[in-house]
């Protein structure tokens, strides 16, 4: 592994999946990461957890995130296919000890809409 470079096995909602690389150095969230990759992310409310509309599954890797803060585990109770591996991607911040994750990009387009 490069320094400051990780690679995410990313499964879309159409069920492709893509391995990209993310620098860990650019102090950006895993949302913002994923919508500059062009993942189709509402990211309606820019990042606060106010809105779940980058609600992703852990597949892999859960152990090496941060935990979950009050406001996200707020915002995922709402939502009625949450599980236990479901987080923001707007509250994780990589770093290297993040290599190799794997996440699965949740719910339609049209479920975030409503």
């Amino acid at each position: 592994m490069e320094d400051n470079i990780i690679h995410i096995n990313v499964t879309d909602r159409d069920g492709s999946v893509q391995n990209i690389e993310i620098p860990t150095d650019v102090n950006m969230s895993l949302m913002e990461l994923l919508k500059a990759w062009d993942y189709n992310i509402l990211a309606t409310c820019g990042g606060m957890a106010l809105c779940a509309t980058c609600h992703i599954q852990v597949l892999r890797g859960a152990e090496n995130l941060n935990e979950p803060g009050d406001m996200e585990l707020d915002m995922l109770d709402t939502l009625p296919d949450v599980t236990d591996q479901s987080r923001l991607a707007c509250q994780l911040r990589l770093g290297n000890e993040n290599d190799n994750l794997s996440i699965q990009i949740e719910g339609s387009l049209a479920d975030n809409l409503s």
